[in-house]
Order: structure tokens, then sequence, then C-alpha cells
């Protein structure tokens, strides 16, 4: 008799397939969006897989990341498997020793196996890069193969390679012939994990890798800073190549058993599969062979005699770069740029005491600050840098670093308050400033940045302390005003999702950074930004050159190159956030096209209760454990 399956279990079923595969089929959709909102479809388009295929850097971080699996699979599999085998043979003692040593990858957090490999190709004075990051993938994918393959090889009957060789198979014989079909499904099994892993991974990678050499979860990570829709035609193109390669593994066997059952040979199939693979294997060699003379085009024999190098190692946030700045530099002075991106100060602090060297890098105010006072920045020469005087007078001198000795500013802005005017009152935003985001009118309606420097630094302005203070009472006031903040407004804690968010108008108001909120105005105008009188964060992000630069010739030019009116407009233009070129600020700020009606563009300058963040660890320790129990409350 059949058993019925009951209404409860197929509605289990269905909702568990609907949690799996809803999100991937949003994805899809999304890929085809005309518009840049992650969250609102606005007709179908194929922009964003044109911009995909257009960039460079998109397809290389394929390239890397379907080399690096392939190779990584193909040298785990085997010694994966051949280690198996002989420890099968082993005593028991040896084998569990082995097998619990074996455990200690998958069973370690990636990221304690991230910061181990990263202190230890520091201290090998290893150069991070390809190399490295191949060698830390089939480092964690050996134990999957391992462990895939163990069990096939407990089943087998201990006497079988035994009676192959009593038949007069060779020892070699008897482990092609008779063991490795015994264990096949286990060693297939082994290869898709290991290249599943290897495809996936983003923690190990990214404390591994370095030279610019970048798979696609490091590359989607660092783009995720700002809404960027190619996100998804690229999570569409891996998720079509994940499924033809499930596909065709499925197929294959289902195939053979067929033909075997029909009385026809398999081999041709077998031949088909294995031609399939190495095609694969080919491609991925033939591209990184391109991939590698195309980069060789960038090397100048006369920029090596000038700079000493053609190669300039380029280190700053994600997406924060013009999108023809790089192309033009490496044309205009025949070399070659590296470009790695962080996520955040701390994580590019993180490397560089690692020892990771780069020429150029771009932090904070207050990490500059820092640096400076560790003796980890070299001193400019301003000789080489003569576009200097194209810079605004308003971001010269900054407070972190007065007479522009280690940094020339990059990007400058503040941080105020983006509203609905339609929702929210200009009158009550401007006379109540921070205060709005404990007006109980709102609550539910606000975005807060989840940061404890930028939420502390709003509530000490609000309560009309610097933001800077060390004193014991005023940072207990600025937590209570956050957690009262916390406890009657319902605050949503978001990062850079703000800009997608506010752009659709999900929220009433939020904090947001000046940068991104100059996007969101110009997308929703519904919006409208102010920067409250109480005072605010004013940042900017430099350029500086390390101690340790293996370029310091070229990476002035590239500094210099940087201020020139060309480079200082794409980048602005394509990042939205405030140019130091004072002939880009005026353009951009006179121009109806551009930002002249949009107020998020427009730094405060020279306003007293302005301050920009300076370096103290303690109070940021401290600011951290309390914006922890400001959360955990609500």
């Amino acid at each position: 008799m059949k058993k019925k399956t009951s209404v409860g279990s197929k509605i289990i079923l269905t909702l568990t397939m609907l949690f799996f595969y809803l999100p991937i089929l949003y994805i899809i959709i999304f890929s085809f969006n005309d518009s840049r909102s992650l969250t609102k479809f606005g007709g179908f388009s194929l922009r964003w897989y044109e911009k995909m295929f257009a960039d460079s850097t998109m397809m290389e971080a394929v390239l890397y990341t379907v080399i690096i699996a392939i190779i990584a699979t193909v040298v785990a599999t085997v010694v994966g498997t051949i280690t198996a085998i002989g420890l099968s043979k082993s005593r028991k003692v040896v084998q569990k020793m082995v097998e619990r040593i074996n455990d200690l990858p998958v069973m370690n957090p990636d990221i304690v196996t991230a910061i181990s490999l990263l202190m230890f190709f520091s201290v090998l004075t290893v150069k991070k890069g390809f190399g490295t990051l191949l060698i830390a993938h089939i480092m964690f994918c050996i134990p999957y193969v391992m462990l895939s393959v163990t069990p096939k090889l407990r089943s087998l009957d201990p006497n079988l390679i035994d009676a192959a060789m009593d038949l007069g198979a060779t020892p070699f014989q008897a482990l092609a012939k008779v063991i490795v079909p015994q264990i096949k499904p286990g060693i297939v099994s082994g290869a898709l994990i290991a290249f599943t892993m290897s495809f996936d991974d983003f923690v190990i990678s990214y404390f591994t890798t370095g030279n610019g050499v970048n798979n696609i979860s490091i590359l989607v990570y660092t783009m995720s800073k700002r809404v960027n829709p190619s996100i998804n035609a690229l999570s569409t193109i891996v998720i079509l190549l994940i499924t033809l390669v499930l596909g065709v593994v499925n197929i294959v066997p289902i195939v053979r058993e067929k033909r075997e059952k029909d009385g026809k040979s398999s081999r041709a199939v077998s031949r088909k599969a294995m031609a399939a693979v190495a095609a694969v294997l080919v491609l991925a060699v033939v591209g990184g062979t391109v991939g590698a003379r195309l980069s060789q085009q960038h090397k100048s024999a006369a920029a090596v005699e000038k700079y000493g190098s053609n190669v300039l190692k380029l280190y700053l946030p994600g997406e924060y770069l013009g999108e023809n700045v790089i192309s033009d530099f490496e044309k205009q002075y025949g070399v070659r740029v590296i470009v790695e991106n962080f996520d955040s100060n701390e994580m590019m602090y993180t490397k560089l005491m690692a020892g990771d060297r780069y020429d150029v890098i771009i932090p904070s105010d207050y990490m500059i600050e820092r640096l400076m006072n560790e003796d980890f920045l070299q001193p400019l020469d301003k000789s080489m840098i003569p576009n200097m005087e194209n810079m605004s007078d308003a971001v010269l001198g900054m407070s972190y670093d007065p007479d522009n000795t280690y940094s020339i500013p990059y990007f400058w802005g503040s941080v105020g308050l983006v509203y609905n005017h339609e929702n929210v009152d200009p009158a009550v935003i401007e006379s109540e400033g921070w205060e709005v985001l404990r007006n109980t009118d709102y609550a539910g309606h606000i975005y807060i940045y989840d940061s404890e420097r930028d939420s502390f630094m709003m509530a000490f302005k609000a309560l009309g302390y610097s933001m800077n203070t060390e004193d014991p009472n005023e940072i207990n006031d600025a937590y209570e005003w956050l957690l009262q903040m916390n406890n009657t407004m319902s605050p949503v804690y978001v990062t850079d999702e703000v800009i997608d968010g506010m752009m659709n108008g999900y929220k009433d108001i939020a904090v947001v950074y000046s940068g991104d909120a100059a996007v969101v105005l110009d997308e929703n105008e519904d919006m409208s930004f102010y920067m409250p009188s109480q005072g605010t964060n004013i940042w900017c992000d430099a350029m500086v050159i390390p101690a340790n630069a293996e370029n310091p010739k070229l990476a002035h030019e590239f500094i210099n190159y940087m201020l020139t009116y060309e480079a200082a407009f794409d980048n602005t233009e394509t990042v939205g956030y405030t140019s130091p070129n004072a002939e880009v600020f005026e353009e951009m700020t006179s121009s109806e096209d551009l930002y002249a009606d949009n107020a998020a563009y427009l730094p405060r300058s020279g306003y007293e209760k302005d301050e920009m963040f300076h370096d103290n660890q303690t109070l940021m320790r401290e600011l951290s454990k309390l914006w922890i129990k400001v959360k955990a409350a609500k």
C-alpha cells in the first residue's frame, strides 16, 4: 500500500524549497533591472551585463576564481585520495591521529585559519598573490577529499588488493583498476566539494591574496559598498555555470548506465566528459596566459628606467575610483597599476602590520594620524607634486596633518541627515538636528549607521560635547542618549544598504555620509540633506605613501596625477564624494547637470562645532563595548 504524503509535509517541503531558491530567483530577475535599485524593478535591461563584460576587473576575478578552483581541486583530489588510500593500510593509531589532524581545518573557524596563514606567510616573508592563494585553497580542500574518500575505502573488502595481485595484477594495476573504480563515487564527491569550497571561499582568500589577485567572493564583497547591480549579473552567470557543471556531472553517469544496459560501450561518454574537462582546463590555462600577456603590455622599459619599477600597488576602499582613472594613468605613464580594496581602515591596518607592501594607500583621517604616530608613513616630496596648487584651500592643513607633510586629500565630506521632505518637516529637522532621531513622531522610520564611531559622534554632538571627548561622564551621557533612542525609536541599524533604502524611500530619516547622500538625492527627488547645527564629523580620506613602499617615485607621480582636473573630475563624477580639486569642485557645484542643487556635495567648511576624529584607541575600545550594549538592549 502506497503511503500518502501528509499536507503538512508538502507545506514544509514547499516552504523549504522557496527559502532556498527564492533568493537565487530574486538575483536572476534583478540582474535584468534597468534601475540601479537592488529592491525595485525599473524595467527590463541588459545594461548590467554589458557593464560586467566591459569591466576588466570583474573578468580577471572570474578568471582567477576558475583557474584556482580547478588547480586546487585537481591537486587536492589527487593528494587527498592517495593519502586516504595510504592511511587505510596504516596502523589504527596512525589512522586516528591523522584523521584528527585532518579534521582541524574543517572544524577550525575560517577566520582563525585565515589569520594563521596570513601570519605564516608574513613570517616567511612570502609575497602574497596567486601562489599563496593557491596554496591556501589546496590546504583547506584536501581534508574534504579525504573525508569523502575514507568511508568508501572502509567499505571495501580488505583482501581486495591481495586477490587482485594473486590474479597477476601489479600493485599499481590493483590500485588503478580495482581500488580506484570502487571508490570513484567518493573521489568525485570529494572533488565536487573541493571545487565548491574553493570557488566560494572568501575569508581565507581575503587574507592570503595580494598583488591584485582577487576571486569573485572578494570582488563582490568590495563592490557591495555602493549600489552596484553588476553584482546581480555576475551572480547570475556564476549560478548558470554551476548549474551546467552539476548537470553534466549528474547526467554523464545516467547516460553511461543506460548505454551499458543497452550493451553499448560507455567509453565514448567517458572520453567526451574527459574532453570537456580538458577543454575547461585548456581554456583556463590559455585565459591565464592571455591575461598575463595583456598585463605585460603595460610594461615599459622607460618607466622602469625612470621610476625603478613599472608597477604601482594601490590600496583603497572598494568602489572608490573613477571609471577611467587607472586605465588612463597606465596609458599615460606606461605602467601597470595593481588595485586592491579594503572594507575598513582597521582591516587595512591589519594587513599593513602583517607586512603587506603598497605604494599608495588611501585611509581616513584618524587612521592617517595613527600611521603617522607609528612612523609607518614617509614624508612626501612636494617638489614631485606640483599639482598641489590645484587643491581647494578648504582641504589643506587638516588637523590630523596640518602641513600636509604625509598626506594629500583624495575625497572629503561630512556626516548628516538624509530625510524625506514629503514626510518630515524641514523646519523640524533644522530646529532639532540630531535630536530628531529621538523624536517619537518618527519612531520606526529611521536608519542609524551601525558604527560606534558615527553613532557616538551624533550623541556627543546632540549633547554639546566634543566627539573626541575622554570625559567618563560625557561618555556615559552619550551612552544613555543612544540607549534611549534605541528603546523608543525602533531604529534599523545599517551600513551601506542605507543607500538603496533611502533611494527607495523605505525610511524617512537616516544618518548618511555626504557622498552616499549625494547619490540618494540624485536618485530620489523627495530626499534632502542637512548637517545639524550642533556640529558633525568632517572627514577626509587622503593619499599617503607607506614607509616600506617599493616604488615611492611612481607613488608621487600617481598622487600628482590624481590632482589633475581630468582625474579628479572622473573620480568625483563616478563616486559622488567631494573632490579636493578646486576647479572640479567649482564646476560640480555650479552646473545644474551635476551637483549644483545637491546639498550633500557641499561639505561645511570652517564651522566651529564641526570636528574630525583623532586617533584614540582606548576611547574606541570603550565606545565599541558600549555600542554592543546599546544594540543588545533593543
